[in-house]
């Protein structure tokens, strides 16, 4: 992102344009699903010195603000990402805790009012839904020695036929 964009969106969002803000959203952005000692690199590297302090005050602030996502997991620092409004989920990795955005199932609501058929019967008013896979990524499947998912349906699919 670069930093007009930034600086729309902050404006956007009726917050004050600082330096720190520019860079954190645009670290945010350069690198979704980052933890917070990855955008400090990110942020150091753009604006010079900057504390650990101001950097979590920023994302809060922009998180606040609904221009970042918080993602919190457990056993791992939380993380962030640009707010892209796509109602998107997330896949992640049980052994190296790589974070994937995975597309919304067809026919699921997209942003907006929450379905009827939500928990809202024990006096939740529900504004968001948020699922999270669980699984693993291709490079842990193969340092453990499994094969992908898909070629292990697709043989014994090939093997049923042959029998038939």
């Amino acid at each position: 992102m670069i930093e007009t964009e930034a600086t729309t969106l902050l404006r956007g969002a009726s917050l004050r344009v600082t330096r720190p803000r520019v860079a954190v959203l645009s670290a945010v952005h350069e690198a979704p699903h980052a933890d917070v000692s990855t955008l400090l690199t990110l942020v150091r590297t753009r604006i010079g010195t900057v504390s650990t302090q101001a950097v979590y005050d920023v994302l809060k602030t922009l998180v606040d603000a609904g221009l970042a996502r918080r993602i919190d997991l457990p056993n791992s620092p939380a993380r962030y990402e640009g707010q892209s409004w796509d109602n998107h989920q997330h896949v992640v990795c049980r052994a190296c805790g790589t974070i994937a955005d995975v597309d919304v199932p067809r026919g699921s609501p997209r942003p907006g009012p929450v379905p009827k058929a939500a928990p809202q019967e024990h006096g939740f008013t529900i504004d968001r839904v948020e699922v999270t896979y669980w699984g693993l990524c291709p490079g842990c499947r193969t340092a453990r020695g499994q094969r992908d998912p898909e070629s292990v349906h697709r043989s014994l699919h090939t093997e049923e036929q042959e029998n038939f």
